[in-house]
């Protein structure tokens, strides 16, 4: 009986440690309100936890190419899903512009390339005339509708600030996140930047490569690595066997040790 009670007991306290709390200065009696119970997965304990290494949620939305189901979408491919706070804002417009000029450097990456930004469908379409006009561009990809924030809360792309105050301020705005997903739907690098801050495009595109040539060599990349580079062998792998694998090993130290590119 009393290990009966204690398992009891156990589970409750499970339960109760799990209740989530509300973000600091959020009144309760929002709740029961129609808009607020839009926005419950605001709360900190319901985002979801999207490690590395994690499955990328699957959504459906409506974008400028119609309406996807992410998962489809990515197919066989990877993927680059980028967020954006607003239509019509400066640091958005260079961004989409430089990244639809890499159109074809991703897809000889196999990679697939999708935006998302916190407006709806029609702005998109304006917006991305101006995109074109303003870079000299032509952006293929689709932008996702997301006036809703639905994908955003989904993939955690809200600042904390915004959060905290979402009693006072409504909507929160959506911040610079992007996420590399794998073919087999797996989140193998994610980037966050505040909304003020444009992202380097040719990082990602750096990230990537690496990421794809990890994959490809069971090799490790050093600090600021680029195609053609020297790749670091694993610890996991001994040395002689490096040798094996890889031919050529320059041994710095026993645990830091470099072969060639291919």
């Amino acid at each position: 009986m009393a290990s009966m009670l204690s398992r009891t007991g156990l589970r409750a306290f499970r339960a109760i440690s799990t209740i989530p709390k509300l973000p600091q200065g959020f009144p309760r009696s929002q709740l029961v309100q129609p808009l607020s119970r839009r926005f419950l997965a605001t709360i900190p304990q319901e985002q979801p936890r999207l490690r590395l290494g994690s499955t990328a949620p699957n959504f459906k939305a409506q974008s400028t190419h119609g309406e996807i189901d992410f998962h489809q979408f990515i197919g066989d491919s990877w993927a680059i899903l980028f967020s954006h706070p607003a239509d019509f804002t400066p640091v958005c417009t260079t961004e989409l512009g430089a990244f639809a000029k890499l159109k074809g450097e991703f897809e000889k990456r196999g990679v697939k390339m999708i935006g998302l930004s916190a407006d709806d469908l029609s702005s998109h379409k304006e917006w991305v005339e101006d995109i074109n006009e303003v870079s000299s561009t032509n952006v293929q990809f689709p932008v996702i509708a997301d006036p809703d924030r639905k994908v955003a809360f989904l993939y955690d792309m809200v600042d904390q600030r915004d959060l905290d105050n979402i009693a006072n301020k409504g909507i929160p705005f959506t911040i610079r996140a992007l996420f590399v997903i794998d073919p087999a739907k797996t989140i193998r690098l994610t980037m966050l930047y505040p909304a003020s801050t444009g992202r380097n495009s040719a990082e990602v595109l750096r990230v990537v490569d690496a990421l794809q040539t990890a994959d490809r060599r069971g090799v490790a990349t050093p600090i600021d690595w680029t195609v053609g580079q020297d790749v670091i062998v694993p610890p996991s792998v001994s040395t002689e066997d490096a040798r094996k694998k890889f031919g050529d090993v320059r041994e710095v130290k026993p645990y830091l040790r470099y072969t060639g590119h291919e």
